[in-house]
């Protein structure tokens, strides 16, 4: 088994016959002793042993789930892509992602592409081994990431329609002007004339 310390260090990996190859991924925000990612991998590996799998790989970080780079989750979605692993064990899914709805959507859609199932210990419905399951979650995910990318334009629309009331001047201050070189002629006029290849 791999074990991926919060240091990195080199996997490698054991394969049993057909059993099913189990990669689990514990965080925790604070790497003092009041948070222990133990208390996360000691159920998680009984669980994997419970259904017969063989755990091939440990990842750990220690760091923010809203933080896109935690070294052993890109390693997670680099080992998912290479096929390393059939189902991933998450404590629950804020250990795996706190980056939003629209990002968690994405980790999960792009485990599912590459065959991976996910499955959360403390969140029962949260296990995508079962495919009308996956779906129907993907589906339900991708509803309110959309509800939520228009909250912001609705947010973003309504401080603007306030700043104008207010009399408040928006976009480029008076007299400002920018300083890189603009093209209004088309694509490739404008290709032409800001690249340095054109260049006398």
């Amino acid at each position: 088994m791999a074990r991926h310390s919060p240091q990195g260090a080199s996997p490698i990996y054991l394969r049993k016959g057909v059993a099913m190859k189990i990669a689990i991924y514990a965080r925790v925000s604070k790497s003092d002793e009041s948070q222990d990612p133990q208390n996360q991998l000691a159920p998680l590996r009984d669980y994997a042993k419970a259904i017969g799998g063989d755990i091939i790989s440990e990842y750990v970080d220690l760091a923010s789930g809203k933080s896109t780079d935690r070294e052993n989750f890109l390693m997670v979605l680099s080992d998912a892509d290479k096929r390393k692993f059939d189902l991933l064990l998450i404590w629950a899914l804020d250990r795996f992602s706190r980056e939003g709805i629209s990002n968690t959507l994405g980790y999960l859609e792009r485990l599912k592409r590459n065959g991976i199932a996910i499955k959360s210990l403390k969140e029962s419905w949260l296990d995508t081994q079962d495919v009308g399951l996956v779906q129907l979650l993907l589906a339900i995910f991708s509803w309110v990431a959309q509800q939520e990318r228009l909250r912001i334009v609705e947010r973003t629309k309504a401080g603007l329609e306030r700043a104008r009331r207010e009399g408040k001047r928006l976009g480029r201050p008076a007299g400002k002007s920018d300083s890189r070189p603009r093209c209004r002629a088309g694509y490739f006029l404008r290709y032409k004339k800001c690249s340095p290849m054109f260049q006398g």
